[in-house]
């Protein structure tokens, strides 16, 4: 190699080139790198969910797993920028610096070779010259001899000419001799030059140059180990996100779903009763029975069954959707004459058909209070959502209210510890006036005080709606049961005149029954009419209610009750034109009637 400067000169520009190429690879694969993870986050942004905190859309477990997915996809994405940083900070990065740092070492271990080689050249030049001027002198002093020997043998040259000649020649002769000790100089000091050039200078460069292309050829090796590693390193966490998408594949029950689905949408409304029987045939055994039946003394005391059917069926018609199985039919009912002592007779009529199927009209369809609460329940549907919630179905109202009721409950304990804190607060000041001014907590305690207050309040209302789904839901259970217990009753003995009883000396019924079966029957429909007043009440004060759910009155006003005081302070009223809400029980002189349901 010692005379192949040029191919090396060429050998390190090319491990150069390919150590430029190999870093533009390494940077491609970042871009790559980037560009995947940056996908992999955009795919995660567009397919995760947009909900708010309060979003209660049901967590469905293949929902939840899908999102779980994507959380570890994202992770996932997250590693492969690992990846790419790793790979631009520790070979990309590192191949670039090496490269500059390189390129420098090899254009200063060139320069030396180039510097190294002209001096050489220089020495060659030198010795090249005096061995010319040498050749030359040596010449002059042969042409110079033989004049002298071609004068001294001419016997015609006279004696000045020979020693001119002889003169001539001694000069040349010297500068011959000078020449030639100059030209051993500059030959012995070039093969001096030649020979640590070659054997000391340029292979001391061709040394480093190669050190050079071995570090190189390291650095490179480094650089594959590298690139390896930087993916090495993150399939450890790679592995635990591909195990959480397994895992969470895993997670999803089919039978908690459904069980999320039934709960999403159960409405707590009894499924539909039977359809009643109606009688056209009244009027018949009417016609048949004693004529006595429409004596104007009996009026107000019978019951007229063709109206109240008539009733029965106009509300039917109203609240029901679709037509229902009928019940097992009934007979008419029965008319039954008794005497009394002095001789007269009057007509007593069982009810117990009537009574069985009011009882099934009203287990038959959802409970609605009234028709007020129908219309207001239609404007809800189409409009916002009542504070109530009485737009929706009992079940998924009481859910609701549960959890109004639950995140007043912890608004208000926040408020109570900052209250508690205030007031150490307040405390310490007092005692160290030095550390603050009490009465600066005083507005902030107020105003946490009055936020207790109105909370409070908040909690009560809503307490006092649960409470009426709550008993609105027992009740329709209670009533249910009792319709099938009643409608088991009448499967018993039926009497000739078509009424239903297990006692055949119960089939004829006293006057008594007359003036209490109105109100049974009036019971049968008390959720369809506005809630009975069971008292009234005057204001003591006056009362503003502003706050929702309140009713505002006038010190002195008569108002109806409609529901007690159940321990929150607060009672239902009612005024004449209809207006319903809650009024604290201290603002107001409560009187109660004995017969709740009369009154």
């Amino acid at each position: 190699l010692k005379d192949q400067f040029d191919n090396l000169d060429k050998h390190t520009q090319w491990g150069i080139d390919f150590l430029e190429k190999y870093a533009k690879f390494v940077k491609e694969r970042i871009e790559i790198e980037q560009n995947y993870a940056k996908q992999l986050r955009n795919l995660v942004k567009k397919y995760c969910p947009k909900r708010s905190p309060k979003d209660e859309e049901p967590r469905f477990t293949s929902c939840i797993a899908f999102f779980n997915i994507l959380n570890e996809l994202n992770d996932y994405a997250g590693q492969r920028e690992v990846v790419a940083e790793e790979m631009g900070h520790r070979v990309y990065g590192e191949l670039m610096r090496y490269s500059h740092d390189l390129k420098t070492e090899r254009k200063m271990h060139l320069q030396e070779g180039r510097k190294a080689q002209q001096y050489l050249d220089m020495c060659w030049k030198q010795m090249d010259n005096s061995k010319k001027k040498f050749e030359r002198e040596c010449r002059e002093a042969e042409k110079a001899q033989q004049s002298y020997e071609r004068l001294d043998n001419d016997t015609n040259a006279t004696k000045a000419d020979v020693e001119k000649a002889k003169q001539q020649l001694n000069l040349r002769t010297h500068m011959a001799d000078e020449n030639k000790n100059e030209y051993a100089a500059q030959l012995q000091n070039f093969n001096g030059e030649q020979h640590k050039h070659y054997y000391i200078v340029i292979p001391q460069i061709y040394k480093q140059l190669q050190e050079m292309d071995e570090r190189r050829t390291i650095k490179l090796s480094e650089c594959y180990k590298g690139f390896a590693d930087s993916e090495r390193k993150v399939i450890p966490i790679i592995s635990k996100c591909l195990e959480g998408m397994i895992l969470a594949a895993k997670s999803v029950d089919e039978h908690r779903d459904s069980q999320l689905v039934i709960d999403c949408f159960k409405s707590g409304f009894e499924p539909p009763g039977d359809f009643p029987f109606e009688d056209y045939s009244q009027n018949i055994y009417r016609t048949i029975s004693d004529g006595t039946i429409s004596t104007p003394k009996q009026e107000g005391m019978r019951i007229d069954t063709k109206t109240t059917v008539g009733k029965s069926k106009g509300k039917l018609w109203l609240f029901g959707k679709k037509p229902k199985p009928q019940s097992p039919p009934l007979t008419p009912t029965s008319l039954y004459t008794s005497s009394t002592p002095n001789g007269s007779q009057y007509p007593i009529f069982s009810i117990e058909p009537v009574h069985y199927c009011m009882s099934d009209i009203k287990t038959g369809k959802p409970r609605i209070p009234s028709f007020r609460s129908l219309k207001r329940g239609y404007f809800y549907l189409q409009g916002p959502a009542l504070e109530d919630f009485s737009h929706l179905p009992p079940e998924q109202r009481r859910k609701k209210l549960q959890q109004r009721i639950d995140e007043l409950n912890r608004e208000l304990q926040k408020e109570t510890d900052q209250k508690d804190a205030l007031i150490k607060m307040k405390d310490v000041y007092e005692k160290n006036p030095q550390m603050g001014d009490p009465s600066s907590l005083q507005p902030k305690l107020t105003e946490t005080m009055s936020n207790m207050d109105r909370l409070r309040m908040e909690i009560h209302k809503n307490e006092a709606w649960l409470s009426e789904v709550e008993g609105k839901v027992a009740a329709r259970s209670d009533r249910r049961h009792s319709s099938d217990i009643n409608h088991l009753v009448t499967q018993g003995r039926e009497s000739p005149e078509g009424s239903y009883t297990d006692d055949a000396n119960q089939e004829v019924r006293g006057p008594p029954q007359q003036h209490v079966q109105p109100s049974e029957f009036d019971d049968e429909f008390e959720d369809d009419d506005p809630l009975p007043a069971i008292g009234h009440c005057k204001a003591i004060y006056p009362f503003d209610g502003h706050n929702e759910g309140t009713l505002a009155m006038k010190e002195g006003e008569i108002l109806y009750i409609i529901e007690e005081d159940k321990g929150d302070g607060w009672t239902r009223a009612r005024r004449h034109n209809g207006e319903e809400g809650y009024v604290p029980t201290s603002y107001i002189d409560v009187t109660l009637e004995k017969n709740s349901k009369g009154a």
